[in-house]
């Protein structure tokens, strides 16, 4: 490979959670055993190196005032969508900033509904939204994903139908690609969803944060593109910190073809006075969504679907009574550990501390809405997922050789 996804880098002390926190309270890291963080979601791999070289570059001109967006940061914008997810009729007018991609959900939200309003969200359900809509007063509810005969999550149509009947509801959050699932939409599964959102008025806020984290021959559909009708009902949220490994600059920024939604949205996000790009961020994404930003992420969905394919062969092979389904994207497994742990009479407490205390630092997947589950990143170098699984392996699944 052209880029370096194997280096081991110490992150200790230079910023990282990933490391310098752990995820479990009253859990400890037993002395002789190095930390491998496998819990929030940000990679351990230094990000491309066209980043680094446009803040660089930036770096060394020693103003740092007032400014606007360069048309360069909207071309980047709008070339990276063209050609990574065939979209089209992207123009500068469509792209805004947000200051993160949950504050682009509460602004949409707030265009969307009132205060204490219902919204639909699928389960299992990314904590940042759990969070943000709980203290805004909004009030979840959950359409469970089914999983079918392979064990692939898929929505609930009836599900979702019924309960946006009962409900009144007329917001819904789309996750795209899914987390945690890791589950990518087919363009099928798409359109039978906004059909429904369609025929009951439900306005859609879509968090394709993902859509660059593809493992395998899957491939990201954006909502937006599925007909007319879901291009002018939904507002799209996008960031390139998860692919990069950029989420400490903060800069997402969103896409919204209706330009009715699009003014509104802009105005109530300009209310807090808090919505301003900063010049770092912007220069970093002109540098990620670059031809050799491209070819790097291209390399890196390689070297993820690699581990998928370690990780998911190592399960199967030595902690009998936990299953997982392959994720189509995202680097994040989302383990079932309800029949080991019942055959074991272990907790997922003490299973999360076992596996915490030997360094392999993984997140409980209750928040998540995980019954007896537990989300893990793969977003490393191979040798760390191996060392990660061994002392698994080892000491808390306790299997042989």
């Amino acid at each position: 490979m052209k880029y370096d996804f194997t280096s081991i880098t110490e992150r200790s002390g230079r910023d990282a959670i990933a490391v310098d926190m752990l995820p479990v309270k009253n859990s400890i890291v037993k002395e002789g055993f190095s930390r491998i963080p496998m819990w929030v979601a940000d990679m351990s791999f230094p990000t491309a190196p066209s980043v680094q070289k446009a803040l660089a570059d930036r770096i060394s001109h020693p103003f740092f005032g007032y400014f606007v967006p360069q048309k360069e940061y909207y071309q980047a914008v709008i070339r990276w969508h063209e050609r990574r997810y065939g979209t089209t009729g992207l123009s500068p007018a469509c792209i805004g900033y947000e200051n993160g991609v949950l504050g682009g959900v509460m602004s949409a939200l707030g265009v969307f509904c009132s205060r204490g309003d219902k919204v639909l969200v699928h389960s299992p359900t990314y904590i940042g939204f759990t969070h943000s809509l709980e203290n805004a007063g909004y009030h979840i509810i959950s359409s469970p994903l089914i999983q079918d005969d392979g064990g692939t999550r898929r929505m609930d149509y009836q599900d979702m139908e019924e309960k946006i009947k009962k409900h009144h509801i007329h917001a819904a959050l789309l996750c795209s690609p899914h987390n945690p699932s890791g589950r990518v939409w087919r363009r099928e599964e798409l359109e039978q969803a906004m059909d429904l959102f369609s025929r009951y008025d439900v306005q859609v806020v879509a968090d394709e944060i993902w859509a660059d984290i593809i493992v395998g021959n899957n491939r990201h559909i954006p909502a937006q593109m599925v007909s007319q009708d879901a291009r002018m009902r939904t507002v799209a949220l996008y960031a390139p910190s998860k692919t990069f490994n950029l989420a400490g600059l903060v800069g997402s920024y969103h896409v919204i073809y209706n330009p009715q939604i699009r003014d509104r949205i802009r105005k109530e996000s300009s209310l807090a006075h808090y919505n301003s790009m900063n010049v770092l961020s912007m220069h970093a994404l002109i540098g990620a969504y670059s031809e050799p930003g491209a070819e790097w992420v291209d390399e890196l969905c390689q070297v993820l679907s690699d581990n998928v394919d370690y990780a998911l062969s190592f399960i199967g092979r030595h902690f009998p009574g936990v299953t997982v389904t392959r994720p189509e994207g995202t680097y994040l497994l989302f383990l079932d550990c309800s029949r080991w742990c019942q055959e074991h009479k272990m907790s997922l407490d003490d299973l999360l501390k076992a596996g915490i205390a030997v360094g392999v630092l993984w997140q409980d997947g209750r928040p998540f809405h995980g019954k007896c589950h537990i989300r893990m990143n793969l977003a490393l170098p191979k040798a760390l997922v191996e060392e990660a699984f061994e002392r698994l392996r080892k000491y808390v699944f306790c299997m042989p050789d």
